[in-house]
């Protein structure tokens, strides 16, 4: 059975018509002729879509029960049964009701494509799973419904339902989009025109990726090898010169000039390793690359212009960046360049710039890595093998008559045993004491320093040339077999650093206790000062050897910048040691900015809380607390009035209003005394083993009969908090779901066992909140929509979220099935581990 097809409609936000265009599709390919029916689409309330509903067949849905609720969901057996040609599913990120057949909606479009239905559906960019800290950072609401970017990429049409950001607030505005009593708290929030831009641009830069990655697609199984100038892609080619850094601004201003340019920086080295550019300077050139916005590439090929010019076209380049040769005139002698070569075969579909600059005719100059020298020992053994073999060798061929081509091969590798053990040198001296020898003992005429056969003269000569070119081979394999384990060790060693900087898992401490154990040393420290002439400070150390108070009283000192040193005392290290050092050095600096810089972020943001904190109060106390107040003072100055004659209801109404205000005053002087006791961190919780039913119901009190209902079984488990903290927890919680809550809809708080944590739930049926307000919900000091100046001071939720997080437990916000909000309080059960910080991400919500 051949698969169906999927396509989607994607939308930068709620509201840009997705679900319409997907109806309206689905009425053009019912007026052609094709078997459509509606599997599942919500219209939201929207007039104009629900319209669009009529005259298409819809699959009736499955209504399941959960919490106490009833809910629609839809019917994938009923619809796989009817297999349609073309099924509408609206949402493919939802996630289902728990008995449903998938537990996400995604995973049922997978099925109905498995049975040859063709699938037309609707997702919006902030659902995509791998841009949801993304869209978090932008719009401050974490998505909690997501689908993987495979489920989207794979689908066989992606069509973009585009809008601007005025004209989506305008629709808003009129009440197209949510109900009215929503608008003005989604148009403050989400539907900022910030965040309306900020995610349409993410959803035209994931469907142009998509169209670009659909091209490249193209391209290969066509084969097609012209440059198709769809948009402007600038390679810039790198030799690890100082001129690359001029190359890199010129290639980044040239993509500035068109829209969407794009700037890939490529550095071919060869394939053998042996001449290479400084890795600093490559280092540096991709720092720039990315900080310009471009993306920096490593390509190993021998033909460096075949490389180039093969890399340009793979990925669709426009134009190409380079440098004007660094060759002397001399040396175009063995060849017109890279330059020449890529612009006389790059055709005519790709522009090539020759970019002028300091380092023009000076000379290649690139730095190649130097060997690393043999050990002491190996040199020593190899000058033995080298001065003494042949003697020794000697004595041993006079006892024994092998001839002279045996004794020459003989000779031959004992020159290849000295260059193995030390090189060169004693490998060219093991040549010529052997050639000596060869002359004396084994060349007609024997014991004197002549030949007399001039074939034996030629034989000498090659064993020298011979015996001197496997030594010169044999002494740059074993250098370059050295210096790559050597690099290999280093790159270990800077990649392990970098990885660990860059993730921010190593203290200062901890990378100079690296340090030192790297390099074999007694200590590590960092110094800095804050001037030329300010003492030196120590601000890091480890180690057992002396205190070193200045560089120049260690052994080994790498300056980091004019005022900062990594000093180390126990040896003096090889020159060659002083790359990785200098590079622990920088990462040491880097260490301590970052430090301080959280250190100072920290200190920032406890200022702007306490402002914050501070602010709000004071405007709580300039209304909400004196609200109360003047209405105690007038019931009071009304009593106390003798020009007015009270009767006995009056009075006691009176008297009423002032225990209303009084109590009303100390609910909100407490929660002021809480919250202060939460921002600085004097919260001690007294944890113990309790029942539910022992605080549960008196967390009920404060609030009218019958406005709460209670369900908490006798069979839960005990569990493990601060009984008080918990009531105030509670009694803040109930006493704002009943505010919220319309009359005759009690509050229902009920309680549940799940694995080893217990769930309390305070439900209510009010008008509930949107997802965007959800993230600010427990924030002191915020209210969420029109509630009235009167209904407190927005720190009830901030507190029981405070006192809940203090417990080891968690206080989440979700929906209530049919409409309505609830509170998810999550304790651990008593005997269970405590956990400080619990895993479980809230979701915030504003009370």
């Amino acid at each position: 059975m051949a698969r169906g097809k999927l396509r989607i409609h994607l939308g930068a936000a709620p509201g840009v018509g997705k679900t319409y265009a997907m109806l309206s599709e689905a009425h053009r390919r019912v007026e052609r002729g094709t078997d459509c029916v509606v599997a599942f689409v919500e219209h939201h309330g929207r007039p104009r879509t629900e319209v669009l509903l009529h005259g298409l067949e819809q699959v009736p849905r499955k209504e399941l029960e959960y919490r106490g609720g009833v809910f629609p969901e839809m019917d994938l057996d009923a619809v796989l049964a009817r297999r349609p040609q073309v099924a509408l599913v609206d949402e493919l990120a939802h996630t289902n009701i728990p008995g449903s057949r998938n537990a996400k909606r995604w995973q049922d479009v997978e099925d109905l494509l498995a049975a040859g239905i063709d699938v037309v559906s609707t997702v919006n960019i902030q659902h995509l799973e791998s841009l949801g800290d993304v869209v978090e950072s932008i719009t401050g609401v974490r998505q909690q419904e997501t689908v993987p970017d495979e489920v989207v990429r794979r689908a066989d049409q992606v069509e973009l339902v585009d809008m601007t950001p005025e004209a989506l607030r305008r629709r808003m505005a009129h009440g197209n989009i949510y109900q009215p009593d929503k608008v003005d708290a989604a148009l403050s929030n989400y539907f900022r025109p910030g965040n309306l831009t900020a995610l349409r641009e993410l959803a035209l830069l994931w469907v142009a990726d998509r169209v670009d990655a659909h091209l490249t697609q193209y391209r290969s199984e066509h084969r097609v090898s012209r440059i198709w100038g769809s948009r402007e892609r600038i390679v810039i080619g790198l030799t690890g010169g100082p001129e690359g850094r001029t190359l890199i601004r010129r290639g980044a201003r040239l993509a500035e000039k068109g829209a969407g340019g794009e700037v890939l920086a490529v550095y071919i080295a060869r394939s053998d390793g042996l001449a290479s550019a400084s890795p600093k300077e490559l280092a540096l050139q991709r720092a720039l690359v990315e900080d310009l916005g471009g993306t920096f590439h490593h390509v190993i090929g021998d033909d460096i212009p075949a490389a180039l010019l093969a890399f340009a076209r793979g990925v669709n380049a426009t134009q190409i960046v380079l440098g004007s040769s660094r060759r002397k005139t001399w040396q175009y002698v063995f060849g017109p360049g890279v330059g020449a070569t890529v612009a006389r075969e790059s055709g005519p579909d790709l522009d090539v710039h020759i970019v002028t600059h300091d380092e023009v005719a000076k000379g290649r100059g690139l730095p190649v890595a130097r060997g690393a020298r043999l050990g002491r020992s190996r040199r020593v053994w190899g000058w033995i093998a080298g001065v003494a073999g042949p003697p020794l060798l000697a004595a041993l061929l006079n006892a024994v008559d092998l001839g002279l081509a045996n004794d020459m091969l003989l000779f031959l590798a004992l020159t290849v045993a000295a260059a193995l053990l030390g090189g060169l040198l004693p490998a060219l001296a093991s040549a010529a004491v052997g050639s000596l020898l060869l002359n004396y003992f084994y060349t007609p005429p024997l014991h004197r320093w002549t030949i007399a056969d001039p074939k034996n003269i030629v034989a000498i000569v090659i064993f020298v040339a011979v015996g001197v070119a496997v030594a010169s081979v044999v002494d740059l394999a074993a250098r370059r077999t050295h210096q790559a384990a050597r690099l290999r060790a280093e790159s270990e060693i800077l990649s392990f650093l970098a990885g660990n900087v860059l993730r921010g898992e190593t203290g200062l401490e901890d990378l100079l206790e690296r340090v030192r154990e790297t390099f074999g040393m007694e200590s590590a420290a960092l110094l800095e000062r804050a001037g030329d002439v300010e003492p030196w400070t120590c601000a890091g150390r480890v180690g057992q050897g002396r205190p070193v108070e200045r560089p120049d009283q260690a052994d080994v000192d790498m300056p980091v910048g004019d005022h900062m040193a990594l000093a180390l005392t126990g040896r003096v290290l090889p020159a060659e040691d002083r790359r990785v050092l200098a590079a622990f050095a920088a990462q040491a600096a880097v260490v301590l900015d970052r430090r301080r810089l959280r250190e100072e972020a920290d200190r920032a943001r406890t200022l702007a809380e306490g402002n914050r904190i501070r602010t709000a109060l004071l405007a709580a106390v300039s209304h909400d607390l004196r609200t109360p107040l003047a209405g105690i003072k007038a019931a009071v100055t009304s009593l106390r009035s003798e020009d007015v004659e009270w009767s006995e209801e009056d009075r006691a109404e009176l008297l009423e209003g002032i225990e209303e205000g009084a109590d009303r005053l100390d609910h909100l002087v407490g929660n002021l005394l809480d919250m202060s006791r939460l921002q600085t961190g004097t919260v001690t919780p007294l944890i113990r083993e309790i029942d539910l039913d022992e605080v549960v119901p008196m967390a009920l009190g404060g609030v009218p009969e019958g406005s709460a209902g209670l369900d908490v079984p006798e069979t839960l488990p005990m569990v493990a908090v601060d009984p008080g903290l918990l009531e105030r927890a509670m009694a803040n919680l109930v006493e704002n779901a009943v505010k919220y809550s319309p009359p005759g809809a009690p509050v229902l708080v009920a309680a549940s066992a799940l694995a080893d944590r217990v769930e309390v739930r305070v439900v209510d049926r009010g008008p509930g909140v949107p997802d965007e307000a959800k993230e600010r919900i427990f924030e002191p000091f915020q209210r969420h929509g029109d509630a009235p100046r009167g209904a407190g001071v927005g720190l009830g939720l901030a507190v029981a979220r405070g006192f809940a997080e203090a417990m080891g437990g968690t206080l989440n916000a979700e929906d209530t099935p049919g409409g309505g909000l609830t509170m998810v309080l999550t304790l651990r059960a008593a005997g269970t581990r405590p956990e400080l910080h619990p895993a479980a991400e809230p979701e915030r919500q504003a009370s």
